[in-house]
């Protein structure tokens, strides 16, 4: 088992992801956060430790250590929310919680390969006024428009999207210098872009290809593995986020992600500029 995979919870996933999230958010904490003495001053390790951790969980010590570990039982979602509860999780991370524990408890499937439904790049397509794209769970672009194409990507061949390996926008944020002034906050980018990552990473811990990727990132980019292990959490649903642009300057877009019942990980994103951006995205 290489560095990278034993660094960054692939060895032996899916239990070690689930240890290394909550060791994550136990970290941010302190004793006087859940209403805790804060104890001696100097403490060997930084956050909430086990000890303090387990009895407002209402489970024991060596219950909660084996599930960090990932040599526990199956853990009840009671069990969970308690957890969560103590380590002030919000929704997202709750349900993040969620996800690793029920893939802790089985072997993981092989995951399916990608297929874009033809319903979903005609549904792209016909976003004329704004960018659109279809994003799949490993942050592959499976389709553009032609506005998003202009303002993301017009370096590549707008039929990129067909051709393999696909444009991937985790890879061109972290990999491709470019993209460094294509945002006004780039980390806050970079940022998101792992956050999804993770969420795929829970919901299908089979996919050999996203673990390659996140291997590959890992390897090409320092500042990826340590965003890496912060283990940020979102669903990425509505970002509102400044873009620079070579001709047409700063503008604000919101990015809508649209997912279907059905999406196997993929979904629509939708960008929509704010009133001062109208006019000069109908430039492009």
């Amino acid at each position: 088992m290489d560095a990278i995979t034993n660094s960054y919870g692939w060895g032996m996933y899916p239990s070690s992801a689930l240890g290394e999230f909550l060791r994550s958010r136990r970290g941010r904490l302190t004793p006087e956060d859940v209403g805790l003495p804060p104890g001696v001053r100097h403490r060997r390790v930084a956050g909430l430790r086990r000890e303090e951790l387990a009895p407002l969980a209402g489970v024991s010590v060596g219950y909660y250590t084996r599930l960090e570990q990932g040599q526990g039982p199956h853990v009840s979602a009671e069990v969970l929310d308690a957890i969560a509860r103590v380590l002030r999780l919000d929704d997202d991370e709750r349900a993040h919680l969620h996800r690793l524990a029920r893939a802790a408890a089985r072997p993981p499937e092989p995951a399916r390969p990608e297929v874009l439904r033809p319903g979903i790049k005609r549904t792209v397509e016909s976003f004329t006024d704004v960018p659109a794209w279809a994003v799949g769970r490993r942050a592959d672009v499976l389709a553009w428009n032609r506005p998003a194409h202009a303002l993301f990507t017009a370096h590549l061949p707008f039929d990129a999207p067909e051709r393999w390996p696909r444009p991937n926008f985790a890879r061109l944020d972290f990999l491709d210098d470019r993209y460094r002034d294509a945002y006004v906050d780039w980390e806050s980018k970079a940022r998101d872009d792992i956050a999804y990552l993770r969420g795929s990473m829970s919901r299908f811990p089979g996919d050999e290809e996203l673990r390659e990727l996140v291997e590959e990132l890992s390897a090409g980019s320092a500042e990826f593995r340590a965003m890496w292990a912060e283990h940020p959490v979102s669903n990425c649903a509505s970002i509102s986020r400044g873009y620079r642009h070579p001709e047409l300057g700063v503008i604000t877009l919101t990015a809508e992600l649209l997912r279907t019942p059905d999406d196997e990980g993929q979904g629509v994103v939708i960008f929509h500029p704010d009133p001062a951006a109208e006019p000069l995205l109908r430039r492009l």
